[in-house]
């Protein structure tokens, strides 16, 4: 019987798994098919915005995070440049490079299977052409593993920028209001569209943003009045953040949402728009200290949490090892050890260290 070559090669990967120790889907390593019933894709986020269904987004920046979103059936995941402050540590978005900003648009792009994945572009990476603008926007798809990507503003060179980067193919959001790149003009984190003229303002730049290609907008720090009206004048989706209920959907940063900062930066950072849904951080100190003090005390690890043990035959042998290496101070401290493990797995009713 012959066989052809699709089969021969089946057969030489059924073989190869059956001798790896590595779980089935894992032998190969390459990039996984995506179905398409599964990805949430512009289309959809269409259809929810025509249908007037909130859209639920969250700002995340690894795979556990990833995880999470994509087991609370999140609709987009943003990669947002506030890795900046919330991960790294600096007091601004504006630090942060396009590889670091990579490295994290990677890790989410393995956590998260069901999300529209959109990365930020770093300040610095799209500002001085429409080229530049491009290339970082393919980057940011290719090697980020994105869907689509965020620009902030609305100057003439960003609305080129946003134009270019949509004739290239590639989805754009937008962001309005409080840009937190441009805070060295703005004076800082500053909510807008307080006034007449900023409120205005606010509008005009998401029309120009939607007319020049952009699927939808971030709404960051305006009056609920003023982000109502943008969302009104729009045909696309706004996605509110500290900007009231009227928007087409919300996001907040897991971090944020989840009470996971507990330190003096975070409360510097953290925004007054923000609710804390739980606060995870406070769990996390508390786990840490008590694992500061069970490992202070002795009582970890203690035997439920050192599984491995050797049986009788290779402990015998150890020893006798060891005393031929003239190591009798560690063959005296294993053998103490072993009795005191013994002694501590018996009284928990368990087996002892060796076989």
């Amino acid at each position: 019987m012959s066989f052809s070559r699709a089969q021969k090669a089946r057969c030489f990967l059924t073989h190869l798994r059956c001798m790896s120790n590595i779980p089935e889907n894992t032998v190969y390593g390459g990039p996984k098919f995506q179905d398409p019933n599964q990805r949430v894709t512009l289309t959809n986020l269409r259809q929810k915005h025509k249908r007037r269904e909130p859209i639920i987004s969250v700002t995340a920046y690894d795979y556990p995070s990833a995880v999470h979103l994509d087991t609370a059936g999140i609709d987009v995941c943003i990669v947002g440049d506030s890795a900046s402050m919330v991960v790294h540590g600096h007091d601004t978005t504006l630090p942060i490079s396009l590889d670091e900003m990579l490295v994290h648009c990677r890790a989410v792009a393995r956590g998260a299977k069901t999300p529209l994945l959109v990365g930020d572009l770093p300040f610095g990476t799209y500002e001085s052409s429409t080229n530049q603008a491009v290339d970082t926007a393919v980057r940011v798809l290719k090697e980020g593993g994105m869907d689509a990507i965020k620009l902030e503003g609305a100057s003439p060179s960003r609305i080129s920028a946003a134009k270019a980067i949509v004739e290239a193919g590639i989805a754009v959001m937008g962001h309005v209001g409080l840009t937190p790149q441009a805070i060295s003009i703005l004076g800082g984190f500053r909510p807008q569209g307080k006034t007449l003229a900023s409120a205005v303002k606010v509008v005009e730049t998401a029309l120009a943003l939607q007319e020049a290609g952009c699927f939808g907008l971030i709404v960051e720090c305006v009056p609920p009045l003023v982000a109502a009206a943008a969302t009104a004048a729009l045909r696309i989706p706004t996605i509110g953040i500290g900007a009231g209920p009227f928007c087409s959907g919300q996001v907040l940063v897991y971090h944020d949402l989840l009470g996971m900062n507990q330190h003096p930066h975070h409360a510097k950072v953290a925004p007054k728009f923000c609710k804390q849904y739980t606060r995870v951080g406070d769990d996390i100190n508390k786990a840490l200290l008590e694992y500061k003090e069970e490992v202070t005390s002795g009582s970890f690890p203690g035997p439920s949490h050192s599984p491995y043990k050797m049986n009788n035959k290779e402990f015998d042998g150890f020893l006798n090892e060891l005393q031929k290496l003239g190591l009798d101070k560690a063959a005296s401290a294993v053998a103490e050890a072993a009795e005191q493990y013994d002694k501590a797995k018996s009284s928990n009713g368990e087996s002892p260290a060796k076989d």
